[in-house]
């Protein structure tokens, strides 16, 4: 079951890792300060799909070229039953049921700086 998820472009030190990725769908979207990111005006959304045999491969380029330069970011690629959260050097492989997971998921962001309202989290029921 293959993974989906939304990579944004100005996260990424390189923009070239995106050639690994099939692209489902762009869309560029004015940054506002509800996002609190300053240092920029617009993003690009990349929607992505991962075939579940390069999911694990794909999470750990991510990891390693996500730019910390100005903060952290974080990406999420999901299916049914896992959700990977990477963060630069750190991935977490939830099981989509479980809240507890998610929960530090919550707290490991936060202790980097992202705004609590940008990690919400919701276990599967």
């Amino acid at each position: 079951m293959p993974y989906t998820g939304v990579i944004i472009e100005e996260s990424l030190a390189k923009k070239d890792i995106l050639k690994y990725f099939k692209i489902l769908n762009t869309r560029v979207e004015k940054v506002t300060p509800k996002h609190e990111t300053p240092w920029l005006k617009e993003w690009t959304l990349h929607t992505v799909e991962i075939p579940e045999d390069e999911i694990q491969s794909a999470v750990e380029k991510i990891s390693k070229d996500l730019d910390v330069s100005h903060g952290h970011w974080y990406a999420d690629f999901k299916n049914s039953n896992t959700h990977f959260i990477v963060f630069k050097d750190k991935i977490f492989k939830i099981d989509r049921t479980s809240q507890e997971q998610y929960d530090q998921v919550k707290k490991y962001g936060m202790s980097l700086g992202i705004p609590e309202h940008q990690l919400i989290f919701k276990a599967k029921k």
